[in-house]
């Protein structure tokens, strides 16, 4: 069985739609909260701080990740330990380049020995896995977020990748391997089964949950009957 209390993975709501984290807020098997500055955009946040003070009390005490936004390393630094000010329970989501491609890690390694809560983003090479497990190492807790399905979109399997990113980051107490941007629900299976510590799952995905371990013949029918209603509301003719 895959019903998400069976699973080991943590599964972490990723979206900046308020209505939308008070709802799995309620859910006790939605283990924390995700958001980036495109999410934001989309569920359109005009106040960024705002947001997030709103956001934050709808959690509990599940962690919830705020990215800085800045391109310069020095003030993503100052946007960092603000936002690490908000709450014991954020993480502060810190892209692994620059938009120059140049590596975050000595920021990475500043800001985790001064004891903030990263969550390290955007990653999809091992060799950047490698360097930023460097960086957090005797570190606070932190997440290291490897986008699975960026790289699934690149038509390479991301399983043996996630996999191998998962030994590197094994001699690490202090870091939590997050498979992102899953394209199905069978992501949360596969994350799982090689043990992948945390999955973020768009609110739009986590709708489909009740799918999971649906008996296929019955998921066959309500398929038919789906074409069968649309083509009865649409008053087609032949």
């Amino acid at each position: 069985m895959h019903t998400l209390d069976r699973l080991g993975i943590k599964v972490f709501a990723d979206g900046a739609d308020l209505a939308g984290i008070v709802s799995l807020a309620a859910n006790p098997l939605i283990k924390g909260f995700t958001t980036n500055p495109t999410l934001m955009r989309q569920a359109g946040v005009a106040d960024y701080e705002t947001f997030a003070h709103q956001a934050i009390p709808l959690v509990g005490d599940r962690p919830i990740s705020f990215e800085v936004f800045s391109d310069e390393f020095e003030e993503m630094e100052r946007q960092a330990l603000r936002i690490a000010a908000w709450g014991a329970n954020v993480n502060v989501k810190i892209p692994v380049t620059n938009t120059a491609g140049e590596s975050s890690a000595k920021l990475v390694r500043r800001l985790s020995a001064d004891g903030v809560q990263l969550n390290v983003t955007a990653l999809m090479s091992l060799g950047q896995v490698r360097t930023v497990a460097e960086a957090l190492e005797g570190g606070p807790p932190a997440i290291v977020s490897v986008f699975a399905g960026r790289v699934a979109d690149t038509g390479r399997d991301p399983v043996p990748l996630m996999a191998a990113a998962l030994e590197l980051v094994r001699p690490y107490p202090n870091i939590e391997l997050l498979w992102a941007s899953p394209r199905e629900l069978l992501n949360i299976v596969q994350a799982n089964a090689i043990g992948c510590h945390i999955i973020t799952v768009t609110h739009d995905l986590l709708k489909k949950l009740p799918s999971l371990d649906r008996d296929l013949d019955d998921f066959s029918l309500d398929t038919v009957k789906m074409f069968h209603r649309d083509a009865e509301a649409a008053g087609y003719q032949l």
